[in-house]
């Protein structure tokens, strides 16, 4: 199922890895960093008395 790459594939596939990797570390980085947000606010709410309603 894979086309034939010749010469390139090396490249080619390095160059899918390479993208697949940053893709994955920044959708891990967003959840991180949603996440800690979400415990700053959640923080910043029960300070200020307020609640879930």
């Amino acid at each position: 199922m894979m086309p034939e790459l010749g010469k390139y594939a090396g490249a080619v596939l390095w160059s899918y890895g390479l993208a697949i990797t940053v893709l994955v570390v920044l959708v891990m980085v967003s959840l991180w960093q949603g996440a800690r947000v979400r415990r700053a606010l959640a923080e910043v709410e029960a300070r200020m008395g307020k609640t879930d309603v």
